[in-house]
């Protein structure tokens, strides 16, 4: 009886660590900060290409047409796992590439969001999001 005792209690602790543990990785991918429903499309010129886990990001200056002031913008995109399945290679952008990107903005208002398209300067088009491939 003991026995069962002891069995039944780690397979409640195990069950409950999954439960936890699963609630904080699904928090950590939230796109709540991005406005997922709209994109707008910024060209500029690359500073910089994080190749990071979790997410990378893609450092870039914009010109503001209205204001005619470099804007830095900070862009977010996949994983370098799933971005490397998509044609991506920590080598895709350097610094001083001029790119058009669409971008689903941060909703704060800060210069910056999530990828989800990148043109190089070769012309082709690479996806960050799941979905068709985009047209090139």
């Amino acid at each position: 009886m003991n026995s069962a005792i002891r069995t039944i209690r780690s397979l409640t602790a195990g069950a409950l660590a999954l439960v936890l543990t699963a609630g904080i990785a699904s928090a950590h991918h939230s796109t709540a900060m991005f406005d997922m429903q709209h994109t707008v499309n910024v060209s500029g010129t690359v500073t910089q290409f994080d190749w990071t886990n979790p997410h990378t990001f893609i450092w870039m200056d914009v010109l503001n047409p209205t204001s005619g002031v470099t804007e830095h913008w900070s862009v977010e995109g996949m994983s370098p796992n799933y971005l490397s399945r998509n044609g991506w290679t920590r080598h895709t952008l350097k610094a001083g590439d001029k790119v058009d990107m669409s971008i689903h903005l941060l909703k704060d208002g800060r210069k910056g969001g999530f990828c989800a398209t990148v043109t190089l300067p070769d012309g082709k088009t690479l996806r960050n999001l799941p979905g068709p491939p985009p047209k090139t």
